[in-house]
């Protein structure tokens, strides 16, 4: 049977940005004892002392979060330039056999334009299009047969430029989401590769996400 600290920890691990919380001193640590003592007692199978709890969670070890956000305090200062792209659209599409020679031939129609936005991303059941809208009507003609999945328009990007250290730091994106999802910006598409990332957001979210990341870059 595991141990009172033991559970303690796994139940506080799953719960997004609360071990950070406590280790930041921002929990009151006697209520969070009490919200978690009734599923403490029932994994342990016995009455358990909300003291044996509150010594639990004063005893989880902050050191690992300390040296992670170190590390990732030094990538965020070494972030490159941000570009925002406005005017975006979405489309989301069921994969198919005749899904992929459809992008060839959106790609070739698109090609001149060399300072617009495109992505694709092919997952296993589905592939996003992300470009600019000016290209909707494009898009419609040449995908015309395919599953639609789902559309959004009024969309907007930031992309961040992240220096070449940052696939050997785990927890860069994590930091970042985590900082966006605090302040409430909904994100709509992440598009990465290994030393860019892009987040894709309504356009009435973009000026309030470029915000947040500059204040992350800046330490905040």
């Amino acid at each position: 049977m595991q141990s009172i600290g033991k559970i303690t920890e796994e139940l506080i691990n799953r719960s997004p940005f609360l071990r950070e919380a406590i280790t930041e001193d921002l929990i009151n640590i006697s209520a969070l004892a009490r919200k978690l003592k009734p599923e403490i007692e029932q994994l342990s199978g016995k009455e358990v002392k909300e003291g044996a709890i509150i010594m639990s969670i004063k005893r989880l070890a902050p050191g690992l979060y300390h040296k992670i956000n170190i590390k990732i305090t030094n990538v965020m200062g070494d972030l490159g330039d941000f570009l925002v792209r406005s005017n975006l659209a979405d489309y989301t599409f069921l994969n198919s056999d005749t899904l992929g020679s459809k992008h060839t031939e959106l790609l070739k129609e698109i090609n001149e334009e060399n300072d617009g936005f495109f992505t694709i991303s092919k997952g296993v059941t589905e592939t996003t299009i992300v470009l600019n809208a000016n290209h909707c009507a494009t898009v419609e003609r040449i995908f015309q047969g395919e599953r639609l999945r789902s559309t959004s328009k009024d969309l907007a990007s930031v992309t961040v430029k992240l220096p070449i250290i940052n696939s050997e730091v785990y927890g860069v994106y994590y930091y970042i989401l985590k900082h966006l999802a605090w302040e409430g910006v909904n994100i709509v598409e992440i598009v990465s590769t290994s030393n860019e990332f892009t987040i894709v957001v309504k356009q009435d979210d973009v000026d309030k996400a470029f915000k947040i990341l500059m204040q992350v870059k800046r330490g905040m």
